[in-house]
């Protein structure tokens, strides 16, 4: 059976692009994305009126990154299928850099089943950042710049490589006081030591 989301034929490409300081791109990765349950489960409670009554916390706005997609015990085919609703490593508010330009918001995540995660991470997406290439298909420019991301380690203090993101809806279910983000599409890829000689440009874009 078909999910909610296949139904609808809702598809998506991530593109990534490293860009050195001196302007030098290189693309790194191009190949489509897993757009997960979440998206679903957001999109039928907007059609239902089951959800938040503000439009506005169905838009996707907010991302993850991630150090786990390809790590050592993880299959990524575990990762990469509908029912994923969180990234397997994101970092937190401090690894995403003082000095970036992006903002981080701390939010609930939604789970499926058992209590939701308080206080992750979730870098916003700028309304400029957000581009509607056609009737159908909506561009999200994602921008990890120089700041971000750099010299992170794992528990036990060696190179820890950014290798998964996650594009998150705002708040559909409509929670008060802190929003409560829910995984609308999925990724991962091979894995990239950051550092400030590059910042990463992630070009995602989903068919409707």
């Amino acid at each position: 059976m078909k999910s909610f989301t296949e139904k609808m034929g809702i598809t998506g490409n991530l593109t990534i692009i490293k860009r050195y300081t001196d302007g030098e791109q290189e693309v790194l990765f191009d190949d489509h994305n897993i757009i997960v349950s979440g998206m679903g489960a957001g999109l039928a409670a907007l059609f239902t009126g089951s959800g938040s009554n503000i439009v506005l916390d169905y838009q996707i706005d907010r991302f993850q990154i991630g150090v786990s997609g390809r790590a050592t015990g993880v299959a990524t085919d575990t990762l990469e299928v509908s029912s994923t609703y969180q990234l397997s490593g994101d970092i937190n508010k401090s690894e995403y850099g003082g000095g970036s330009n992006l903002f981080i918001d701390l939010a609930n995540l939604v789970r499926p089943v058992g209590a939701w995660a308080q206080d992750k991470a979730f870098a916003l997406i700028p309304a400029g950042k957000i581009t509607k290439v056609s009737d159908t298909a909506v561009r999200y420019t994602l921008v990890v710049d120089e700041e971000c991301a750099n010299g992170l380690v794992d528990a036990a203090g060696s190179d820890a490589y950014l290798n998964e993101i996650g594009l998150f809806l705002k708040n559909p279910l409509g929670t008060t006081d802190v929003d409560s983000s829910m995984l609308a599409a999925y990724r991962t890829f091979t894995s990239i030591q950051k550092t400030s000689d590059f910042s990463l440009i992630f070009r995602w874009t989903l068919n409707f």
